[in-house]
């Protein structure tokens, strides 16, 4: 079974490499440009993992993550916070709004595929 990722993420070039990594490491992939339209894809099909910045243009990440939160399909599905902010103020916020964790960007394009494999291996 194939492994469903959502990234929101408002960055064309930052999206676009990370879909890239991801499906050449056998994941399907859809993305969203916005907050809005990144709520409505995660709603459409439950992926197995969210990557959210948490600076998007329209809605913030914060809102988005607990509206996300309030679903109750969403409530084993990671979701990571995927952003460029100082990685001491990306943990807390992370962890402020319930996220798994962090992928800051810009990403280890090595290490990338096995950092979303690792949250999809915690409990």
């Amino acid at each position: 079974m194939t492994t469903h990722v959502v990234i929101i993420e408002d960055d064309a070039q930052s999206a676009r490499l990370a879909s890239r990594l991801l499906r050449k490491a056998g994941y399907e992939v859809r993305t969203a440009e916005d907050g809005e339209i990144g709520f409505k894809t995660v709603i459409e099909r439950t992926p197995d993992i969210v990557l959210i910045d948490l600076g998007l243009p329209d809605i913030d990440g914060q809102t988005v993550i607990g509206l996300l939160h309030e679903q109750a399909a969403m409530a084993a599905v990671p979701i990571v916070a995927f952003t460029a902010y100082p990685i001491d103020i990306a943990q807390q916020m992370a962890k402020t709004y319930g996220c798994a964790g962090v992928i800051s960007k810009p990403i280890d394009t090595h290490r990338f595929a096995e950092q979303v494999g690792e949250f999809l291996k915690r409990d």
